[in-house]
């Protein structure tokens, strides 16, 4: 089964979660992991099964990132906030880092969000 990760910070939550309503139906057809806060707010707010890492912060972007190493992950939606630096910068760039690695696809924002999870379903 398709596997994709769905990360946020804390300014763009709010975006990923009416992006996860909004394809509701899509994202159900994939096996769906996320970092803590994101993956509690989205089952909160949608129908949908996730698995919840740690919070980003506590290591969850690098625990994703390790599914990566370990080709896990078919792609991720990380809608990042561009304008505010994060104190977890570190490993931030370390997945976007092994997303090149691993050729794994990495959408930033909702227009190549909505990219990915449609060619992930072709």
């Amino acid at each position: 089964m398709t596997r994709v990760a769905l990360i946020a910070h804390d300014e763009k939550k709010s975006d990923l979660i009416e992006f996860a309503q909004t394809h509701e139906d899509q994202l159900r057809e994939y096996e769906l992991i996320a970092t803590g806060t994101t993956g509690k707010r989205l089952m909160e707010e949608t129908d949908l099964e996730i698995e919840r890492k740690q919070s980003g912060p506590l290591g969850g972007d690098l625990m994703i990132g390790s599914e990566v190493a370990e080709e896990r992950v078919d792609g991720i939606v990380f809608l990042r906030d561009p304008l505010r630096a994060q104190p977890h910068e570190p490993d931030i760039s370390a997945l976007l880092r092994i997303c090149d690695v691993h050729d794994t696809a990495i959408a930033t924002n909702l227009t190549s969000a909505e990219f990915l999870i449609e060619g992930l379903a072709d």
